[in-house]
């Protein structure tokens, strides 16, 4: 099992840095990160939002690729309804180049409805777009030159240059929390990134068979929140205020798109205090290194993951302590799993 962590770069108005400050700081931990054996880092996107999550993932993309010179640095994901498809493949292209073949593009349809509404596009043409602006893309990625006109893009003698130095692209990973969009990601041969709720697994391992696909060439990436300090109040009292106000900001989102069985289930608590105390303690994997090793230790009995992804530096959290927790993380638990 592989092991990786997430950066969003969201900074909100409560524990407001100024923002060169803070882009720097995330950027040191990853670079911190790459020296403590990390395999991947993650980053994600979102667009309008009072925090400034995350709205350019190929700039900071580009910006750790050139910090970096091991990790691999991945997508997950790219908004694929709100890209043109040609100039993505050339970021995509750019940044594989800059990284020496070290970038995973995870791609996923969005759900905010916020976004698609600001956008002035139809959420319901989600699917499609994103179904076809894939295809396009590994076509550019493959082909010299592609003319193609869908329902949404159209081109003529476009060629791709430079291209990726990953041959023949660089892996392609769908993130899909509903069954529909999961089987869809298996029929289309790509990755799997999927995020808390039920195990997407057996729905994807299952199509990829059905569609003469062996499931052993695939992989799938799971993503938890995680947070290690030397005792269990420690590290609820650090970073609760910060997990809450995350899990505030997808409840808001979630609840509406309802792509998943249980997305419109209100919080169980209503204050941050509370969560340690609540079944949302069960879902993250919060405390110390004993503790986080014997959730993952039970999450890998229950879940199918190849690639561990972790939600480790929470919005407004100092990175001064989510540097901290990972240098924990890599250097007490992470040893115990590799090569599970």
């Amino acid at each position: 099992m592989r092991f990786g962590f997430m950066e969003d770069f969201r900074n909100p108005v409560r524990w407001r840095r100024p923002w060169p400050e803070f882009y720097r700081q995330i950027i040191d931990q990853v670079s911190r990160g790459e020296e403590l054996g990390f395999d991947h880092v993650w980053l994600t996107e979102h667009h309008f939002t009072e925090d400034g999550y995350n709205p350019s993932i190929m700039t900071t993309a580009a910006a750790i690729a050139m910090r970096t010179s091991r990790i691999r640095i991945g997508s997950f994901i790219i908004i694929m309804p709100y890209q043109h498809p040609v100039l993505l493949a050339e970021e995509v292209a750019n940044v594989d180049i800059l990284s020496d073949g070290r970038f995973d593009l995870g791609v996923g349809q969005g759900y905010s409805h916020y976004e698609f509404e600001s956008f002035c596009m139809n959420r319901s043409e989600r699917g499609m777009r994103t179904r076809e602006g894939t295809r396009l893309m590994q076509r550019l990625f493959t082909e010299d030159e592609v003319s193609f006109e869908g329902k949404f893009n159209k081109v003529e003698k476009a060629r791709l240059s430079p291209k990726p130095v990953q041959q023949p692209h660089p892996p392609i990973w769908i993130g899909a929390r509903g069954p529909k969009a999961i089987t869809r990601a298996a029929e289309m041969g790509y990755h799997l990134m999927a995020t808390i709720g039920p195990d997407p697994a057996p729905v994807y391992l299952d199509a990829l068979a059905k569609s003469g696909r062996n499931p052993d060439e695939f992989n799938i990436a799971q993503l938890r929140m995680v947070y290690c300090a030397e005792t269990e109040d420690q590290a609820w009292d650090e970073c609760q205020d910060h997990l809450f106000h995350m899990l505030e900001f997808y409840q808001d989102i979630l609840s509406e798109a309802k792509d998943a069985d249980g997305d419109d289930k209100p919080l169980p608590v209503t204050k941050a205090s509370d969560m340690r105390h609540s079944v949302l303690a069960d879902h993250f994997m919060i405390g110390t290194p004993d503790q986080v090793a014997a959730k993952i230790e039970r999450f890998q009995q229950e879940f199918r993951c190849t690639d561990f992804i972790m939600g480790t530096q929470f919005p407004g959290l100092d990175p001064a302590r989510g540097t901290r927790a990972l240098e924990m993380f890599a250097k007490e638990v992470m040893p115990r799993f590799r090569g599970a």
